[in-house]
């Protein structure tokens, strides 16, 4: 039997894990890539390194094994790619002014990587998806509200899709809405489900 050990603090992919029936357990890797800078990679690539690195972390916190229990490890990460330039959480009721305004109007898209790692075998499993979001207008005052809200906070491009809608933002998507929350369940559960993690009837 194969378990899942989420490498990440995230609310809302411990969410999507919940909603889809996939047992796990889970812990703040303790990774702060706001430190971290690209280099010469592509935003792809980029995104799958910060999730094999969460994933990576995640192998120290595993809890204890029991027999015919085994688990893995999952990390991942989640980015706004605006224009060519990459956009990560904000760090500031300024900067998530910015990044809102500079969003609103036009399009982006969101990229979540994720990697899976066997620490039995060494094995790794990783994949990029990606999705396209549409932005209508927003007044500054409907901006200003919401940054005052806080509830740009450990948030990629400093929104949650299904909260925004919820709101009434004007929001279009192309493309899997889980992977603009920060899990692209679609292709991930096929992938558990490869690996002997129950997934319930979520597959």
């Amino acid at each position: 039997m194969t378990r899942v050990f989420l490498s990440s603090s995230s609310p809302r992919r411990r969410m999507l894990l919940e909603q889809a029936g996939v047992p796990f357990e889970w812990a703040d890797p303790g990774v702060d890539d706001s430190r971290l800078t690209p280099g010469e990679v592509t935003p792809p690539q980029w995104v799958a390194s910060l999730a094999f690195l969460k994933a990576s972390a995640g192998l120290l916190c595993l809890p204890a094994s029991e027999p015919g229990l085994r688990w893995v490890s999952l990390g991942a990460d989640t980015l706004v790619l605006k224009a060519g330039d990459l956009v990560g959480q904000p760090r500031s009721p300024g900067e998530a002014g910015e990044i809102i305004r500079r969003l609103r109007n036009g399009t982006h898209h969101v990229l979540t990587g994720v990697a899976i790692i066997d620490p039995r075998t060494g094995d790794r499993h990783m994949l990029v998806d990606k999705a396209t979001v549409h932005v209508g207008d927003l007044s500054d005052e409907v901006i200003d509200r919401y940054v005052a809200s806080g509830g740009w906070r450990g948030k990629a491009g400093g929104y949650n899709l299904h909260e925004r809608l919820h709101e009434g933002w004007p929001i279009e998507f192309e493309g899997d809405d889980t992977t603009i929350v920060g899990l692209p369940m679609g292709r991930l559960l096929p992938m558990l489900t490869r690996l002997g993690v129950d997934t319930g009837a979520a597959v």
